[in-house]
């Protein structure tokens, strides 16, 4: 009887402890389903040019392959600002439209300078973009807040370079009073490499991921509506872009706050 009995405690004990073991792991995704990811835009801030830019470079290519965060769909977009073009070494995927983007969110933080290698979490938290740890609480935290739905559907891609795709906007969530949810639409390419020559980076084989080649803004989302934007929108792909390695990132960002309400992403289909 009393080897029943320990039979019977040593069991009772294991299951607590298996409990124990698995409850806070439910507690850390505070709730998030593993099967739904949330739609999170990382946004790098980088140069060719700058010698601390590489591992942010290479974090954010982690980030985007790996999805190491439980709940969050990691969507990067990796922007190469042109102001350190006069200094050795003119990166070819720079733009000045980057830089003054790099520049709103400047003023969004009141931060007074804009530098590289520059991590933005869904327009709501920045910092040094190759801080893995720091990047992975701002995701979760990110993945936390409610958001807009944004789905974006390929149609079939045309004879000359382009391809449509439709654009559907949920209700808005979040959406700030006075403030106007723009929404955006993002081409990326990937699998991107230089052989830099000069500058700081002088020798070093530099690859990217999610490299910024357009952004427009298609429309604003109307407050209150159940769909808050719905359209088309035919997207033109330049001839030196490989159509493989491009996506469409379409995302609802606040025009004062910089907040990003809501994200959805599309490969480009052959």
């Amino acid at each position: 009887m009393k080897y029943a009995l320990a039979a019977l405690v040593f069991a009772l004990f294991s299951f607590l402890a298996s409990t124990a073991l698995i409850r806070p792991r439910a507690q850390d995704s505070d709730g998030m389903s593993s099967g739904a990811r949330i739609p999170v835009i990382v946004e790098l801030f980088t140069s060719e040019g700058c010698s601390s830019c590489p591992p942010a470079d290479a974090l954010l290519a982690k980030l985007q392959e790996a999805q190491p965060i439980n709940g969050a769909q990691i969507i990067t977009i990796e922007e190469h600002v042109d102001y350190w073009d006069s200094l050795g070494w003119k990166d070819p995927y720079s733009s000045f439209e980057w830089t003054a983007r790099q520049q709103q969110y400047s003023d969004a933080f009141a931060s007074g300078s804009v530098y590289t290698p520059q991590m933005v979490i869904d327009g709501r938290a920045e910092f040094v973009g190759s801080r893995e740890r720091q990047a992975e609480r701002e995701v979760l935290q990110a993945a936390r807040v409610a958001k807009t739905e944004v789905a974006v559907t390929p149609d079939k891609a045309g004879p000359d370079r382009t391809q449509q795709f439709t654009i559907r906007v949920g209700k808005l969530t979040g959406d700030a009073a006075g403030d106007t949810a723009e929404v955006w639409l993002a081409v990326t390419e990937s699998n991107l490499q230089s052989a830099v020559t000069r500058g700081e980076n002088a020798g070093e084989n530099l690859r990217h991921t999610s490299v910024l080649r357009s952004l427009k803004k298609i429309g604003k989302a109307e407050p209150g509506n159940e769909q808050s934007f719905i359209g088309d929108q035919r997207v033109h792909l330049e001839s030196s872009w490989k159509r493989e390695n491009t996506s469409v990132i379409v995302f609802v960002q606040e025009r004062k706050s910089r907040k990003i309400l809501g994200a959805g992403s599309s490969a480009v289909t052959p």
